[in-house]
């Protein structure tokens, strides 16, 4: 059974960058769904699709997302394109959110494969200082939001306080545990 693989962590904890090491590396059965959002592409950050808050909700009228949400004044969704990569037997891994778990297992059920990519509080505030995009006071906001809300038991956690290479590792090897775990 292919699984929406609904990958969460606090901003800064290295979604993107393990986004986007699976992009290059093009593992087998796995695809990468790209976020449409209604932030400049050029704001940094993941590789996404971007759209005008209009353009967005006409999407969002036509029914062209699986899921969508709104977080940090910006809209998110994934395309409705992932059901038909499920259906295909493929592996899709979303950026999610914790806080929209409950609308992706709703949706995709025993399909959906919560991940958690964890960080230690000081490796978060690194990050989030290297990577330049908020203020001082959005950076407080953002690691307090980090704390703000427990991970449910039913989520995979996955340890990213090192190398990028080390967690791409460990990802496949959750995956393969989990396909295993699945076919017996």
């Amino acid at each position: 059974m292919a699984r929406l693989i609904w990958l969460t962590g606090a901003s800064g904890a290295g979604k993107d960058a393990l986004l986007e090491a699976l992009r290059r590396t093009n593992p087998t059965h796995l695809l990468v769904a790209h976020r449409y959002i209604t932030r400049s592409a050029s704001a940094g950050g993941e590789n996404h699709v971007a759209l005008s808050e209009a353009e967005f909700a006409y999407r969002r009228e036509c029914g062209l997302f699986a899921l969508h949400w709104q977080a940090h004044q910006y809209h998110y969704a994934i395309g409705i394109e992932i059901d038909a990569w499920l259906s295909a037997g493929l592996d899709v891994v979303v950026n999610g959110s914790r806080f929209h778990h409950q609308q992706a297992q709703a949706r995709y059920g025993e399909r959906l494969l919560p991940v958690c990519l964890q960080v230690s509080p000081e490796v978060l505030a690194q990050r989030l200082r290297a990577r330049g995009r908020e203020s001082e006071e959005q950076m407080a906001r953002r690691l307090a939001r980090s704390g703000a809300m427990p991970i449910p038991t039913a989520y995979r956690r996955l340890n990213n306080d090192g190398a990028l290479a080390q967690t791409l590792l460990a990802f496949h090897t959750l995956l393969a545990a989990e396909a295993e775990k699945s076919d017996c």
